[in-house]
């Protein structure tokens, strides 16, 4: 599809001293930008005083450890993706496999780029540049970029394989670009002596599987000219930045490398131009990532290239959302590793995340709590995984402020209404993860990366989730297509709602929470904060008229977290007739015991344990769901359990959450 790109002014072009998008704004960016060789915010490995760990300069302890990791991968082979492993998506649906075997070879290219960065000059360095020019030349003769579960190969062509003359342009396409330009910019005059000609097959494999297709293909559904706008956006645009920069370096590519940076502006603004002004983001906090963040790092990165001259992250003229999505991570924290995890993602992230970027983000923006927050999480020797991506990680290693940056505590808010998604967090004290916390989620059910979880409630103990929402299991090819809802962790069946005359909820924005009021603290910490909502839209059950659910923490020496639930609701069971039962539950992580009107919960981690308490008389039962998806297993262990409570003859229930002291002392 062979369409001009439209044109579109968001926040960011309001923000900047530019003209409007389109042929004069590319202009006038490309009378800004710096040369390609100092485009891109790090030192090259020429420059001895920045790289070599004895001047440090370097943060040693992690280049140490990442020369470590790749010194163990020089006796093994490097990983091969074949055609059979891209072919199973389509097949029996594992996408998993065939995209470790691709980001294990990215990962070693990464390490190998930087035990070649912090030793070139030194004896045996050459073997490392080998390294990297294996790495490089197996990215350049991979048949295709992309992971096989986004191409649209076998839409457009009918081939479970690639269509090398119609390369797709998504996320794993992205990051090859984003990686084989910042190996350029970091190794390129030591890869051009021992490699000569390396460096053009780069450039031409850049130009023909990203550039070409982001200019001649405006229809990527992640541009968002549909108004759905999402994470894959800024993530793409951000390596697309980054490729255009560092690899368009002819002086007869001048005005196309500025047309691109125009249009991934243009791109920015329109992922701007959605996210709300109070920042949150509702796919969750493990999605922050790779969706805010990497559009922070992206207009950060066209600051440095434009000299300082284009830089939406000023203060004094950044948007309100980019400030305000700053905050996002340290709002969503419960305690130690632990994090509210709305959507896709885990409770407890399994990858360390680029604190860098937030602690740079924070700084840019001017938010000390968000830099706190970073720093806190800041262990020495880890600035950085691979694993994040190489970008990530050469700007952990040469970014003196965050190596210098004074240790801190994380800010641990009292409390946090986000209105846009819906979504309050409250804990008994500021800056103290002791006690009980309360997180509740109002919103809808056609959310990005949507679990049908309107209502749903979390509880903490000492930042240890004991109420849960369990995430969500290994990607495979239904998860994003119409079997989605058949996976049970995106059910409402299995989050802390109720199940009403035996339906669960619906998929789609219709299904919603109605008439969300938060009871805010304000400037009394011993003030409760709650929230109370209407949960009926998210049901499609006849005869319901409202469900209203309240949840609040309630501070003091006896501290708790009370869920009510009151609804109106023709059932049947007036006219003599049996309905389908009606259950209130709780999903619930470590080891649960029932009685009558009561269960105890011993959480993981050591946590204090908790119980729930309601009407003795009120039926209860204890579902036990085993766990083996390593996914859901290394944030829960074994196995979830969830508490079904049959209101069905009733009207109203309300469940206590508070600290089991009795349990203490049995433990």
């Amino acid at each position: 599809m062979d369409t001009p790109p439209d044109r579109f002014s968001g926040p960011l072009a309001a923000s900047l001293p530019l003209p409007p998008p389109g042929a004069e704004r590319a202009a006038a960016l490309g009378a800004l930008l710096l040369p390609a060789d100092a485009a891109l915010p790090i030192p090259t490995a020429v420059e001895r005083d920045r790289w070599d760990p004895a001047h440090g300069s370097v943060d040693a302890g992690t280049a140490a450890a990442v020369v470590g990791r790749a010194r163990a991968d020089l006796d093994a082979p490097w990983p091969l993706p074949l055609a059979s492993t891209a072919a199973r998506v389509h097949r029996d649906g594992d996408r998993d496999t065939h995209e470790q075997l691709v980001y294990g070879r990215e990962r070693r290219l990464s390490r190998a780029a930087v035990a070649a960065a912090v030793s070139l000059g030194a004896p045996g360095a050459e073997r490392w540049l080998d390294e990297v020019a294996d790495g490089v030349w197996l990215l350049c003769e991979q048949s295709s970029w992309c992971w096989p579960a986004h191409d649209d190969s076998r839409a457009r062509h009918g081939s479970v394989l690639p269509t090398v003359t119609d390369p797709y342009l998504d996320l794993g396409a992205g990051e090859v670009v984003g990686q084989l330009a910042w190996v350029d910019h970091l190794l390129g005059p030591a890869l051009d002596a021992r490699y000569p000609g390396l460096r053009t097959r780069v450039r031409h494999e850049a130009r023909t599987r990203v550039v070409e297709p982001f200019l001649r293909r405006r229809d990527w559904h992640w541009l968002g000219l549909d108004g759905d706008v999402h994470n894959w956006n800024p993530w793409i645009h951000g390596n697309v930045l980054v490729a255009a920069l560092r690899l368009l370096d002819d002086e007869h590519e001048a005005a196309e490398r500025a047309h691109v940076v125009e249009l991934v502006l243009q791109g920015l603004d329109r992922y701007v131009a959605c996210l709300p002004d109070d920042g949150a983001i509702d796919e969750g906090y493990a999605y922050w990532w790779n969706g805010a963040c990497r559009a922070l790092e992206a207009l950060d990165l066209l600051a440095h290239a434009t000299g300082g001259a284009v830089d939406a992250l000023d203060p004094a003229r950044s948007p309100a959302a980019l400030r305000g999505t700053v905050a996002f991570p340290h709002r969503m924290h419960l305690g130690g590793a632990w994090y509210v995890n709305l959507a896709d993602g885990q409770a407890r992230p399994h990858l360390t995340p680029p604190w860098r970027a937030l602690h740079r983000a924070a700084l840019r923006t001017g938010d000390p709590d968000a830099a706190a927050h970073a720093v806190a999480h800041r262990v020495p020797g880890a600035g950085a995984e691979e694993q994040q991506g190489l970008g990530r990680l050469l700007r952990a290693l040469t970014d003196r402020e965050w190596q210098a940056a004074p240790d801190a505590l994380p800010p641990l808010p009292a409390e946090t209404w986000l209105g846009s998604t819906e979504v309050l967090v409250a804990r008994e004290r500021t800056g103290d993860a002791a006690g009980l916390a309360l997180a509740v989620k109002g919103g809808h059910n056609a959310e990005a990366h949507n679990h049908n979880d309107v209502g749903s409630v979390v509880v903490a103990s000492d930042g240890v989730p004991v109420v849960v929402d369990a995430g969500r299991p290994t990607y495979t090819a239904r998860t994003f297509g119409p079997d989605r809802y058949r996976i049970w962790t995106m059910q409402s069946s299995w989050h802390s709602v109720p199940e009403i005359a035996g339906t669960p909820q619906a998929v789609g924005a219709d299904a919603r929470a109605r008439d969300v009021h938060p009871t805010r603290s304000g400037a009394d910490a011993a003030a409760p904060s709650g929230v109370t909502m209407d949960l009926a839209a998210a049901y499609p059950v006849p005869g319901l008229r409202s469900w209203r659910r309240s949840a609040r923490l309630e501070r003091g020496p006896d501290a708790r977290v009370v869920v009510s639930d009151a609804w109106d609701l023709d059932d049947g069971h007036d006219d003599g007739h049996d309905a389908a039962a009606t259950t209130v539950r709780f999903l619930l992580a470590g080891e649960v015991s029932l009685t009558p009107g009561r269960a105890v919960v011993v959480p993981l981690d050591g946590a204090p344990p908790l119980h729930l308490t309601w009407p003795p008389e009120v039926p209860a039962a204890l579902v036990d769901r085993p766990l083996d998806d390593p996914v859901l297993t290394e944030v829960w262990g074994d196995r979830l359990t969830r508490l079904d409570l049959d209101v069905t003859r009733r009207r109203d229930l309300e469940v206590v959450v508070a600290r089991d002291v009795d349990a203490e002392r049995t433990g």
